[in-house]
């Protein structure tokens, strides 16, 4: 079980005593590439890519961006970065060169390691050729020495490296960049006893993660997150999932989300368990192959991964009877895709979760032996060291049990704010620390949370957080474009879709497809919009607020997408 494990810790000091503790147990298996490290090799892997940070003179609080998708250099290059303090900072394998470019200036980025594509998963949109972005992005880059890059846009970025196809480890980096092999073989000039000092230089409550979230006013916002953060939050769910160190995770979702990073990954190594990574990216039947072969105890997915492997033609020929538990979050998930998951796929112990990336990310989570009609109707009960309170929007008073209110937190768990965004984070967060969730919710008399509407206006497609304003903000650069409101609308396989109404000026014409081409290759593919909608007004009200739960209303009538509705709200 979780033994001595103290979250007020370093992540490095964690990973060291787990692999004291459990040196020849399995800590990280990749199934799609056949990389298999015990505790104890992957944590000297680590000291090995820790160094090769160093050599590159990677400070205490330099920000390093990581764009990848599920490849094990994610991970080492997570928990080396942690090693000697410095920041690692998630970037969205989906985001396109507008994002790319956004990201990378506004959190400062010292260093970036990067694959070369982004192939394109079952659940996503089209491939990325991330080397072509970042040329396009950092043009300086392809006539640079490694190591050595000068831009006038990003002037902290000095280093590129890049992380070569499992298929080709040999393969020559793109110009300008380290080959990952390089980079690691150039740790030697570091000694061990000089990443000794530097890790213990580091402190709990130090920033050790930067995720960005997309924000209501537009771009989005980098939540400033510490060991101590993420080491409580993967401590606590873990243990709402009974993990120990003969548990083995199967982890299909993105590391670059927090489901992937701090549940999966530091889930795992705060209870000695195994990372089982099924592949690059999700796919139902390398997920399915991967729990089998492994023999996976735990499978962690948003409410579409579910669907899409049990809906799969193949799904009886897989043994799953070692499953015991899991997660499933990101959205609403309908009550038959849970008995599913409980019978068909053996998850008796599965938890329901509900949080978000500024709470580390999970704040209420349903617990082993909770009925069905728990699992289906609620987000579970707190976490320890974690406060709830629900409050009226408008006068911040506390409600009663049973009302709704919008959900508040105050934890250990909480983020430091914003990076560079001290207005952003005077407005997330009361100066008594309650992080406001812009989610609306109700109590029980037993304490468990139902999520009941959103005061922010978002989308969650597929487990994506997509906020208009965004959207919206981008479409106004189009030079044909009168105004834009973006909505979601119901849709059977992703929960939800994006649909814009679009009024042009007048004179002008447009065809939905050129909106929506207008919006390829500038911003991630899952907010493009799939409806387009030309309009010459919006409903409003009387005082001329815009009633988008009418648009909606307009809109699921005139797509026919009453059955995916009932879905959505069963």
């Amino acid at each position: 079980m979780t033994g001595s494990i103290d979250p007020r810790s370093a992540i490095g000091d964690i990973l060291d005593q787990q692999a004291q503790r459990f040196g020849e147990r399995d800590a990280l298996v990749h199934v799609e590439t056949g990389v298999r490290y015990t505790y104890s090799q992957f944590r000297a892997e680590v000291d090995r890519v820790a160094r090769g940070f160093m050599s590159l003179d990677i400070q205490p609080g330099q920000h390093v961006g990581i764009w990848a998708t599920n490849y094990t250099e994610w991970v080492l290059s997570q928990f080396a970065a942690a090693k000697i303090g410095a920041v690692l900072v998630n970037v969205n394998p989906a985001y396109r060169t507008g994002e790319l470019a956004y990201l990378l200036e506004q959190s400062e980025a010292s260093a970036l390691v990067m694959i070369g594509r982004f192939r394109a998963p079952v659940l996503t949109g089209r491939s990325s050729d991330y080397v072509a972005m970042v040329n396009e992005v950092v043009p300086e880059l392809k006539d640079s020495r490694p190591g050595e890059l000068s831009s006038p846009q990003f002037p902290n970025l000095r280093n590129v490296i890049y992380i070569p196809p499992p298929s080709e480890p040999a393969a020559e980096p793109p110009a300008g960049m380290w080959a990952w092999r390089e980079f690691v073989e150039r740790g030697q000039k570091t000694s061990a006893a000089e990443l000794q000092r530097r890790q213990a230089g580091c402190n709990p409550d130090d920033v050790v993660n930067i995720q960005y979230t997309s924000g209501t006013t537009g771009n989005p916002k980098g939540a400033m997150l510490t060991h101590h953060n993420l080491l409580a939050n993967a401590l606590y769910v873990g243990d709402g999932m009974k993990m120990s160190e003969d548990d083995r995770l199967c982890i299909p979702v993105p590391f670059y989300h927090c489901f992937g990073c701090v549940l999966g990954n530091l889930g795992c190594v705060t209870h000695g368990s195994t990372m089982v990574v099924p592949a690059e990216n999700f796919d139902p039947v390398k997920t399915l192959t991967a729990v089998a072969q492994e023999k996976c105890t735990a499978l962690y997915g948003v409410p579409t991964m579910f669907i899409a492997q049990l809906g799969h033609p193949e799904f009886a020929k897989f043994d799953l009877s070692s499953l015991r538990t899991g997660i499933i979050g990101g959205s609403p998930c309908p009550i038959e895709v849970i008995r599913q998951i409980i019978d068909r796929m053996g998850a008796n112990e599965l938890t329901v979760a509900y949080g978000l990336t500024e709470a580390s990310p999970i704040i209420t989570q349903t617990r082993i032996g909770d009925p069905i009609e728990r699992q289906v109707s609620t987000v579970g009960v707190t976490l320890p060291e974690v406060e709830v309170k629900l409050v009226d929007p408008e006068t911040d008073r506390e409600v009663a049990v049973g009302e709704q209110g919008e959900l508040c937190t105050r934890s250990v768990m909480v983020m430091k704010g914003y990076y560079n965004m001290p207005g952003a984070t005077a407005a997330a967060i009361a100066p008594d620390g309650w992080l406001h969730s812009g989610d609306l919710a109700t109590v029980d008399v037993d304490g468990y949370y139902k999520i009941t509407g959103r005061l922010k206006d978002m989308i969650i497609r597929g487990g994506e957080n997509i906020y208009p304003t965004e959207i919206e903000e981008f479409l106004h650069t189009h030079p044909k474009v009168l105004d834009v409101q973006v909505i979601g609308v119901p849709d059977e396989r992703f929960g939800e879709e994006v649909m814009a109404w679009v009024m042009l000026k007048p004179g002008e014409t447009a065809t939905e497809a050129e909106i929506r081409g207008f919006c390829r290759g500038k911003m991630a593919d899952h907010k493009v919009p799939r409806y387009v909608k030309m309009t010459a007004e919006f409903p409003m009200t009387v005082t001329g607020k815009i009633q988008k739960f009418r648009m909606r209303e307009i809109a699921i009538e005139e797509l026919g997408l009453q059955a995916a509705s009932l879905i959505e709200t069963a």
